[in-house]
C-alpha cells in the first residue's frame, strides 16, 4: 500500500474530504499533541547573523513561553473570513465620512494628515463556533518576525499533519520589507532611505527585544542603517530628527504613547508635526483603526449605512465583530444586569491592561469602568488547543492574530494562554504556527 492510499483510508483525511471541518478542527486541536517544533532550525532561524549568537539563550532564559511546541489548527474558511474583516475595514477606513467621525474627538497630533498607513496592523480574533470573531485591532502589533521563523521551523510530526501543513507562496518576511519601503515612498517617493530607528522606551527591558533585534537584522541585510533606542535619546534639531547626530529616515514605532503625549516622546511629536521623518505607525493610524470605540461604530449597522457602506460589507462587519458599545452612565443599571455576557476594555489601553470580564467584576470596579472611557463587548469564548506540558495533557486558550498592511492579510498566527487574556506566561503556550484545514462547511 502506498503512503498516499494509505493516508486517503484515515478517517482524518475522509473527515476533511467529507467537509465536517468544524469537527475536525476541533478533533485536531484535542487530540494532536505531538511536538512539530524543530528547536534546532529555530535557533539557526533566530541566529542568522553571527552577532545574534546569544539570541535563542536569551529567550530560553527569560521569555521561556514565547513560541509553543506545536501548532494551532485553524479551518480554511475561517482565515478567509478573516481575510474579509480586514478588507471591509480597510474599506471603511478609507472613507471621508469616517475618518470625520473618529478623528473629531481624536487626540490633536492625529489629525495630522499622512500619506503612510502604518505598519503591522494586528487583527486579534476568538474563534467562536459560527467563526472568527474580531476582538480588537491593533496599530503596532508585536511578533510578525518571531512568527515568521517560527514557521519556518516547523515539521510534520505526524502523518495525518504532513498534507495538510501547506506553505504561503507569499514570504512574509519579503512582505514586511516591502511595506516600510512602500511606507516611505508614499511619503518621499523615490529619495533614497538610508536609516530606520526601532523605537520603544527602554528597549533592553521589553519583552519582544528579540525582534526588535530580527528587524534590526532584516533592515541591515537590504542595506539600510538600523538602531534600536528609547525615544529620550532622539533630539529634533533643524528641522531634522537625529539620533546621536546622525538623521533618522524613518521610525519603526513600537511605543503604546499612541499619541506622543508622554515627556519622552517630545522629538517624536516635533518630527511628526513637522513631517521631518516618516515615523510609523502614527498617531492617526491609532485613532483610524485602533482606538477600542472604534469597534462600536464597525458593527452599528445604522451608522455604516449613514456612510454609504454596501449591504455585504455591512453584513461581514456586523457579523464578525461582536456587538460593543461605549459603556455610558446612562446604561449603568443594563450592563451591571448583563455584565456576565461582557467583557470591559479601556478605550484607549492597550494589551489586557484594565480589561475585566463582567462576571469578574465588583461593585467598586464596575464604579470605576462607568467614569472611566470604556468599551462593553459581547463575550466570546476563545478555542482550546490541548497540548502535552511536561507529560499531562493540558488545555490551553487559543485567539488567532492577523498581520495586515493596507486591507490585504500578510500572516496569521495564534496565540496559546492561560488566563484571562494573552500572557507568554503560560507553560506550553506563546505564538503557535497556524495550520489551515482545506474542509469545506458541511454540504458546500
Amino acid at each position: 500500500m502506498t503512503a498516499t492510499s494509505a493516508l486517503a483510508r484515515d478517517p482524518l483525511i475522509q473527515a476533511i474530504a467529507d467537509g465536517d471541518c468544524d469537527d475536525i478542527v476541533e478533533r485536531m486541536n484535542r487530540g494532536c499533541q505531538c511536538v512539530s517544533l524543530d528547536h534546532a532550525r529555530l535557533k539557526a532561524e533566530l541566529e542568522r547573523d553571527p552577532r545574534d549568537g546569544a539570541l535563542l539563550a536569551t529567550i530560553n532564559a527569560t521569555r521561556p513561553h514565547l513560541f509553543a511546541d506545536s501548532v494551532a489548527f485553524v479551518a480554511e474558511r475561517h482565515l478567509d473570513a478573516a481575510a474579509a474583516l480586514v478588507e471591509a475595514v480597510e474599506r471603511v477606513v478609507s472613507l471621508p465620512g469616517w475618518q470625520s467621525a473618529v478623528l473629531e474627538h481624536a487626540p490633536a497630533s492625529a489629525r495630522i494628515d499622512c500619506a503612510a498607513s502604518g505598519v503591522f496592523l494586528g487583527f486579534d480574533f476568538h474563534l467562536g463556533a459560527d467563526g472568527p470573531r474580531l476582538i480588537e485591532i491593533n496599530t503596532n502589533a508585536g511578533g510578525g518576525l518571531l512568527n515568521v521563523a517560527l514557521a519556518r521551523a516547523q515539521r510534520a510530526c505526524c502523518a495525518e499533519v504532513a498534507p495538510l501543513a501547506s506553505r504561503s507562496e507569499e514570504d512574509p518576511e519579503r512582505l514586511f520589507l516591502e511595506m516600510f519601503l512602500a511606507e516611505w515612498r508614499s511619503v518621499r517617493a523615490d529619495a533614497p532611505l538610508r536609516t530606520i530607528a526601532i523605537v520603544d522606551r527602554d528597549p533592553q527591558a521589553q519583552y519582544l527585544l528579540p525582534e526588535f533585534l530580527l528587524f534590526q537584522r532584516l533592515f541591515e541585510r537590504h542595506g539600510l542603517k538600523a538602531w534600536i533606542c528609547d525615544p529620550a535619546a532622539l533630539r529634533f534639531v533643524g528641522g531634522r530628527l537625529l539620533l546621536d547626530g546622525e538623521e533618522v529616515d524613518l521610525v519603526y514605532n513600537r511605543l503604546t504613547d499612541f499619541s506622543f503625549d508622554e515627556p519622552a516622546s517630545a522629538a517624536l511629536a516635533e518630527a511628526w508635526h513637522a513631517q521631518a521623518a516618516v515615523i510609523t505607525p502614527h498617531p492617526r493610524a491609532h485613532a483610524l483603526y485602533a482606538d477600542k470605540g472604534n469597534l462600536a461604530l464597525l458593527c452599528d449597522d445604522d451608522f455604516l449605512q449613514s456612510l454609504g457602506i454596501d449591504a455585504t460589507t455591512r453584513s461581514v462587519l456586523v457579523t464578525g465583530i461582536p456587538h460593543t458599545v461605549r459603556v455610558r452612565m446612562d446604561d449603568a443599571d443594563a450592563l451591571w444586569k448583563h455584565r456576565r455576557e461582557l467583557f470591559f476594555k479601556p478605550a484607549t489601553g492597550f494589551g489586557s491592561r484594565a480589561a475585566y470580564r463582567g462576571d469578574k467584576l465588583t461593585r467598586s470596579v464596575f464604579a470605576s469602568i462607568l467614569a472611566g472611557d470604556y468599551i462593553a463587548q459581547e463575550l466570546v469564548p476563545p478555542s482550546a488547543r490541548r497540548l502535552s506540558v511536561e507529560g499531562v495533557a493540558t488545555d490551553l486558550k487559543m485567539d488567532l492574530r492577523v498581520y495586515a498592511y493596507r486591507g490585504a492579510v500578510q500572516l496569521a498566527a495564534a496565540r496559546l494562554y492561560r488566563g484571562q487574556t494573552t500572557n507568554f506566561r503560560t507553560p506550553g503556550g506563546g505564538f503557535a504556527t497556524v495550520v489551515a484545514l482545506p474542509c469545506a462547511q458541511r454540504g458546500a
